[in-house]
């Protein structure tokens, strides 16, 4: 019997949570679907938990499993955070950074950064202006803001500014559990078009998205446009309608306690980018140089959480 639990269970058991869905954390992982499950079941003996309830519509986390899903996800980003280097010895800084943000990102990208860059340059004022969009664009191109982090795949004037993608983020179908389409684990566009659709209209994300629907010729019906990521969820968690909206904004459980399934898109989709954005043609300080080398850090970190 296996007595210690391996980096690559931990990896294979965030994939297939994830996904919900061996198959999918196969393609995802590019193993074979019989070394995750073999993966799992490895992992189940060794906790002496069931970590999943299987059935025809995927794998569901149980209780137990959920509360593995958060310690897992200490350790891999523990993991990545010990593979940075130490950027505490760096050369001490001084003076004001500007940074803009949107609502939207602020609460899945701004903190963690925020923190390491003040940890390392205390001596550095930071301060963070909230704003839509286009008007963080409006303050970087008059030099009011030294650089924003934001939706970056959809700029109004890409040609004034200089763009660093931090992550990409993928787009999928949510659904109710109970929804006609859930019982499928990969779906088109076409099977989203011919049911109610409710769109998120913030960041710029519902522009991308529309560009998507046009472009594969279809007009889906829409139920309700709203700027609320928590209407969204429970809108859809009670059924009313399917969305199509990136990754990082995904969360099981609504504020009601509905259940939100999300479905692989089978149809090429653009990714959402979130990156810095910054003022092209201009001389960039050192404050804003050490920022920018920090959120690449994190950035890779990231992306070693997803390799490891």
């Amino acid at each position: 019997m296996q007595r210690h639990i391996t980096f690559k269970q931990f990896r294979y058991f965030l994939a297939v949570s994830e996904t919900a869905s061996v198959a999918s954390a196969s393609r995802m992982l590019n193993i074979a679907q019989s070394a995750v499950t073999k993966s799992i079941l490895e992992l189940e003996d060794t906790l002496g938990l069931k970590l999943f309830e299987r059935s025809s519509k995927g794998m569901e986390l149980t209780q137990d499993g959920h509360r593995f899903q958060a310690n897992a996800r200490k350790v891999i980003s523990a993991v990545a955070q010990a593979a940075l280097i130490d950027r505490g010895q760096a050369k001490e800084l001084s003076g004001n950074l500007t940074i803009g943000v949107t609502s939207l990102v602020a609460g899945y990208y701004l903190a963690d950064l925020f923190a390491r860059f003040q940890k390392s340059h205390p001596s550095v004022k930071l301060s963070v202006v909230e704003d839509q969009p286009q008007f963080l664009e409006h303050l970087l191109i008059n030099g009011e803001l030294d650089l924003a982090i934001m939706i970056s795949n959809a700029l109004g004037d890409p040609r004034a500014l200089q763009v660093e993608v931090l992550t990409s983020s993928k787009n999928r179908v949510w659904l109710s559990a109970n929804h006609p389409l859930a019982g499928q684990q990969e779906l088109t566009l076409a099977d989203c078009a011919a049911h109610t659709q409710i769109v998120l209209q913030a960041d710029r994300i519902d522009v991308v998205l529309g560009k998507v629907w046009t472009r594969h010729g279809h007009a889906p019906d829409i139920a309700m446009r709203t700027s609320s990521l928590e209407a969204v969820r429970s809108l859809v968690g009670v059924g009313a309608g399917i969305t199509v909206l990136p990754d990082f904004l995904y969360r099981p459980w609504t504020l009601d306690a509905e259940y939100i399934e999300a479905r692989t898109l089978r149809d090429a989709v653009e990714a959402i980018d979130v990156g810095l954005v910054w003022r092209r043609s201009t001389s960039t300080q050192a404050v804003v140089a050490e920022f920018i080398e920090i959120a690449r850090e994190q950035s890779r970190a990231g992306r070693m959480r997803k390799a490891i």
